[in-house]
């Protein structure tokens, strides 16, 4: 028969001191029993645990018991547990899903930590670390970015290291021949007019090379400067492909901790970057709302840790995400 709210009370408070003794343990409670990460109905003894390591390597005295006075447990890994301090401050060592920025934009997130030949480097966007394609390698990095306070003096974290560049649609504008075909389109346009014909011409801008991702690496200033852990998500485990239906995170400087579904892939958008300057980006994952301005940067994973995808785009009700292998091929970089 099942446990009874009040007996799980009782089972709890009679264990409790013993199970915040065992090391890796930050909280016990009562929740529901998660089986092969789904839900439950069965109400159990839930500890959380920085990270939830297999039986075989752990000494019995750190074992939480399958039961608790024949009530059932469970062990949860949450990561560290901290003060939630306000991400638009100053860190040292940073963590990812802080303020970041190239000291001429306002401020992105810093999306976590990868590895080039040895070397760590800070991963974000192009649009918060290279400046839409406007930096130079070696410009400064300043943690927070400008728009939170940031200062080329005080907060240099990094320099940027190399960016994958993003190719924009042709302004109108921009070049003769695109001038020409508007003159011509308009002319011809006028003259349809006056023949009373209610056919027109239209021109077209015309992106020339195609965009899978928005990122950039810079290199910390000093190693010690940075961490490799997320905000609220701890460290991450692997890489995995984004799928339909797939729950999602993401850890970033202006919404925080959030959660999202994959609603779509294989997405091709346009994305406005401001100053009449769009780009096309395909091979992309969507997800519901779960970010607002500022949060670009920030790594995108499942509920297991692993990294899916980074965050650059998005509007009211969608989240448009860079597949994760994506970035790390084009950037020749990794995990670890």
């Amino acid at each position: 028969m099942p446990a009874s709210l009040e007996e799980l009370r009782k089972a709890i408070s009679e264990a409790r001191s013993v199970l915040m003794a065992k090391p890796n343990v930050t909280a016990t409670g009562i929740g529901y029993k998660t089986t092969n990460g789904k839900k439950t109905s069965e109400l159990s003894i839930i500890c959380s645990v920085e990270v939830k390591r297999p039986r075989a390597r752990l000494r019995s005295a750190e074992i939480v018991p399958a039961t608790i006075s024949g009530v059932p447990t469970d062990v949860f890994p949450t990561g560290p547990m901290r003060v939630l301090q306000d991400r638009t401050g100053r860190y040292r060592p940073a963590p990812g899903g802080v303020s970041i920025g190239h000291y001429a934009i306002s401020a992105g997130t810093f999306g976590g930590l990868v590895t080039k030949n040895g070397v760590r480097y800070i991963l974000s966007n192009n649009h918060v670390m290279a400046n839409s394609n406007d930096a130079s390698p070696g410009d400064s990095i300043l943690q927070p970015g400008p728009a939170d306070g940031g200062s080329w003096t005080n907060d240099e974290i990094a320099r940027l290291s190399e960016f994958v560049p993003i190719v924009f649609e042709q302004n109108g504008d921009a070049g003769r021949g695109c001038r020409l075909a508007a003159t011509a389109a308009g002319f011809l346009n006028f003259l349809a007019a006056i023949a009373g014909s209610r056919t027109r011409l239209r021109t077209y801008t015309v992106q020339t090379g195609t965009n899978k991702v928005d990122c950039a690496i810079a290199e910390p200033v000093s190693p010690g400067e940075v961490t490799n852990e997320i905000i609220e998500l701890g460290s991450l485990n692997s890489t995995v492909e984004g799928e339909l239906d797939m729950e999602v995170r993401k850890s970033g400087r202006t919404t925080g901790l959030s959660s999202g579904v994959i609603q779509q892939v294989d997405v091709t958008a346009r994305v406005s970057f401001g100053a009449d300057r769009v780009a096309v980006f395909e091979d992309q994952l969507m997800a519901g709302p779960m970010a607002q301005g500022g949060d670009s940067g920030s790594l995108v994973t499942d509920t297991q840790n692993n990294a899916v995808g980074l965050l650059f785009a998005g509007s009211s009700t969608t989240t448009i995400i860079n597949r994760i292998q994506n970035v790390f091929s084009q950037l020749g970089v990794t995990l670890r």
